[in-house]
């Protein structure tokens, strides 16, 4: 049962780590680099929301309710951190990021929901026909929110070393490391087939 658990969890860790699916880090970073330490509920809101929405997609396509062209899912993954990306780099230095709901808690819940759905014919074989799906699940997303807090920790603490050691202003670090995102993602939207 703890040998199963922790496979479950150690899963969902590897998932949101593994260097081939770095689309999931990527848009863990441009979620989290317009925010400070202090911000760190914030993050960790944002960070659940994403949870929230992967996890359910996830149950609803294991448990059959919704299926979904993998090639739509595949483009639309890179749609979103292109969305927050760029809205990153028009609204660096304003505080757009301080609003309550906008765009990016959807958008953040809409690449929850989409990358669960990317995710989804993997999870499923995982799971097999089992009685414990709902369990599994859980702990599997138990795994991914272990390991977007470890990436969070990793850009907020990368913020502040390019903010007090090397003197950056927040609105350069936002925009260059959107900026950069930007230029990875715009490949991978090039590459990929709707139909």
């Amino acid at each position: 049962m703890l040998e199963e658990l922790w496979f479950n969890i150690q899963y969902g860790i590897n998932h949101v780590l593994d260097i081939n699916a770095y689309d999931h880090v990527l848009f863990l970073i441009v979620l989290t680099v317009p925010y400070l330490f202090k911000d760190w509920k914030r993050v960790f809101l944002l960070v659940t929301v994403f949870t929230v929405g992967h996890t359910l997609s996830l149950i609803l396509a294991t448990y059959g309710a919704i299926r979904i062209s993998a090639n739509i899912i595949e483009f639309l993954i890179p749609v979103t951190i292109f969305i927050v990306a760029i809205f990153n780099v028009f609204t660096a230095g304003k505080g757009a990021q301080k609003e309550k709901i906008g765009v990016l808690f959807f958008s953040t819940l809409f690449f929850g929901l989409v990358h669960g759905l990317g995710f989804a014919r993997e999870l499923t074989m995982l799971v097999g026909k089992g009685d414990n799906k709902l369990v599994t699940l859980l702990e599997f997303a138990l795994g991914i929110e272990i390991a977007q807090v470890i990436i969070v920790f990793i850009v907020l603490f990368l913020g502040y070393l390019t903010q007090t050691v090397f003197r950056f202003s927040k609105r350069d670090w936002v925009m260059v490391v959107s900026a950069i995102v930007v230029g990875l993602v715009i490949p991978m939207l090039l590459n990929r087939n709707i139909f």
